[in-house]
């Protein structure tokens, strides 16, 4: 099985041997029997080192990425943590200007204590990525398409400087999942996800994923970090998310649809300064996303004009797009990035960030439609 419609239904998802049941089952316990001197019975001890429900998951989401191997945590951040913590000290992180604020200040304030320094670099900008790499530089962490501007890497490219600076390149693919965008094929040596997005896909399971190229030092010692700190999946959200992959090829399908749709619209809309969306040949990484990706994903994000409170007007006036952080779910969800940021928010004041979900196309764009035209008014 090589296609990736067909992966996301069968991987990890083979019926229950004891039963024959379909849906694959829950293992909810906590420890599991052994012989006298520990001799383990079905290859399991406890949940915190692994679980039946999490094995399945982790088959699932490595056949998925390519990967050799993948490790489940309880949350996106907990998987980035793990894996930029398990670097050695003194190691350096080149992170994009524009990214996820929790990888920020996981930079700046949780790993400088461990030894681990980050620097900031453009990541659409290959001489600055160059220019950015220091000898102690172990890994360049990239995302594309970027949090929350959309902004375009060359996956391929990065791989080839960071090999070359004896790095690794860890490429988040939580905006393009891997039914868009395979990172490891195109010479990525780790993938993150925040499962709790599109993966799990309905707004109601949190979970972080590693998708390793290869079972080595590198994925032992995140193991161990993880096995030793407890930043596990639980098997009912495990099963959620195990669920949610069987459905993603097709919910995608549907996300690009209706994001390229809102795009285009909104490119058109007197109201509106600018759209950051791959898909629209306007985007300066277009090109590039064209070549790495199979869709351009159901992300968005747009500047109003008028600045921050014309921006806030049109959040506020929306009456089927809610304004909830998070993204990937069945409902399109708007958030004002900079609000949500805080005090040392780097988005635009009037940036709107649009997780465009799975509702009717046409009624997204009347809805928008009226709340552009009501807040400008």
């Amino acid at each position: 099985m090589t296609r990736i419609e067909t992966l996301a239904v069968h991987a990890g998802g083979e019926p229950d041997e004891g039963t024959g049941a379909v849906s694959p089952p829950i293992h909810m316990a906590t420890t599991f029997r052994h012989g006298p001197a520990g001799e383990r019975q079905a290859g399991f001890e406890y949940q915190r080192e692994s679980n039946p429900t999490q094995d399945r998951l982790e088959t699932a989401l490595s056949a998925m990425e390519g990967g050799q191997a993948a490790l489940c945590f309880g949350s996106g951040m907990a998987a980035m943590a793990a894996a930029l913590e398990s670097l050695p000290t003194g190691a350096h992180v080149l992170i994009p200007t524009d990214c996820y604020t929790g990888l920020r200040v996981l930079g700046a304030e949780f790993l400088p204590p461990r030894g681990i320094t980050t620097t900031a670099a453009d990541m659409s900008d290959l001489d600055a990525v160059r220019a950015a790499l220091r000898p102690e530089t172990r890994m360049i962490w990239a995302e594309t398409p970027s949090n929350p501007r959309l902004c375009v890497a060359d996956i391929a490219a990065l791989a080839d400087l960071a090999h070359g600076n004896d790095a690794l390149l860890a490429c988040d693919n939580t905006f393009a999942t891997p039914v868009l965008q395979r990172p490891l094929a195109l010479g990525a040596d780790l993938v993150m996800h925040s499962t709790t997005k599109y993966i799990g896909g309905h707004s109601d399971v949190m979970g972080g994923a590693l998708v390793f190229a290869r079972r080595d030092a590198f994925h032992d010692a995140v193991f161990h970090r993880r096995h030793l700190t407890g930043g596990i999946l639980a098997p009912f959200s495990a099963w959620l998310i195990l669920r949610g992959c069987r459905s993603l090829p097709a919910r995608m399908a549907w996300h690009c649809r209706n994001a390229m749709a809102l795009a285009r619209f909104l490119a058109g809309h007197d109201a509106v300064e600018a759209v950051h969306y791959p898909g629209l040949p306007t985007h300066p990484g277009h090109d590039i996303a064209a070549r790495q990706m199979s869709d351009f994903g159901g992300m968005l994000s747009v500047r109003i004009k008028g600045g921050r409170d014309a921006a806030l007007r049109v959040a506020g006036a929306l009456e089927l797009a809610i304004n909830a952080t998070s993204l990937g779910g069945p409902e399109t969800l708007v958030e004002h990035r900079a609000s949500i940021e805080g005090a040392n928010a780097i988005s635009p004041d009037n940036l709107l960030r649009v997780s465009v979900g799975l509702e009717h196309p046409d009624d997204l764009l009347a809805d928008f439609g009226r709340a552009l035209g009501a807040a400008t008014a």
